[in-house]
């Protein structure tokens, strides 16, 4: 069973905490399932609102430029039909959504792949609760400093210690991310150089991915 150092918000070690085999212990990463679930997550956030007109969509076209007989050219029945210079595209993009589904199973997969993975690259790092009692965005820097984490952070705690004074406090801080443990993805944990999480937030991963 794997062990982390579970610090306190002024860095100092709590105890040592002993986490899930099952959520954080693997050792070989499967990289086409957490492939799987970052191409299905980023697909989800493509907006889709691209669009082209058709010939029935663009101005103009409504007469017949010439007569079908008789005149030794091609015959026509619009302007605006995709042969020509401003009509119609055809098989342009519409809006779609890009959005696919994949099992609840490969993503809780995933996730376990790459908490596992942050682990074992010591990128992880526990923390016993983030409080704040007011405002401010040097105390946070102060957090961040203490538990020793530099560069692109990502921060998950349980929903009930994302407050007011957390959120505003780290909101402003470049490459930092604060996050609730029912909304982490495995593309966001990815894009962050570190992972910091709260006991309560282990305690939740480790209930729900088991």
């Amino acid at each position: 069973m794997p062990t982390i150092a579970l610090l306190n918000q002024s860095g100092e070690k709590v105890k040592d905490l002993e986490l899930s085999a099952e959520v954080f212990g693997i050792t070989e990463i499967n990289q086409q399932v957490v492939y799987d679930v970052v191409n299905c997550q980023r697909a989800a956030m493509r907006q889709g609102t691209h669009d082209t007109k058709g010939r029935s969509e663009v101005r103009g076209g409504g007469r017949k430029p010439w007569r079908q007989k008789g005149t030794g050219r091609a015959r026509q029945g619009s302007i605006r039909a995709p042969q020509w210079v401003g009509g119609g595209t055809v098989f342009g993009p519409t809006p779609r959504s890009y959005a696919f589904k994949l099992n609840k199973k490969v993503k809780r997969l995933a996730l376990k792949n790459v908490l596992s993975y942050k682990l074992n690259e010591n990128a992880l790092t526990a923390v016993e609760a983030i409080k704040f009692e007011e405002i401010k965005t040097k105390n946070f820097i102060k957090f961040l400093e203490n538990i020793k984490v530099e560069g692109k952070t990502m921060v998950v705690c349980a929903p009930e210690e994302l407050t007011a004074e957390a959120v505003y406090s780290a909101r402003n801080i470049a490459g930092v991310f604060l996050s609730p443990a029912d909304n982490a993805s495995v593309y966001e944990i990815l894009c962050y150089k570190n992972l910091v999480l709260t006991s309560a937030a282990v305690a939740y991963f480790e209930e729900v991915l088991k």
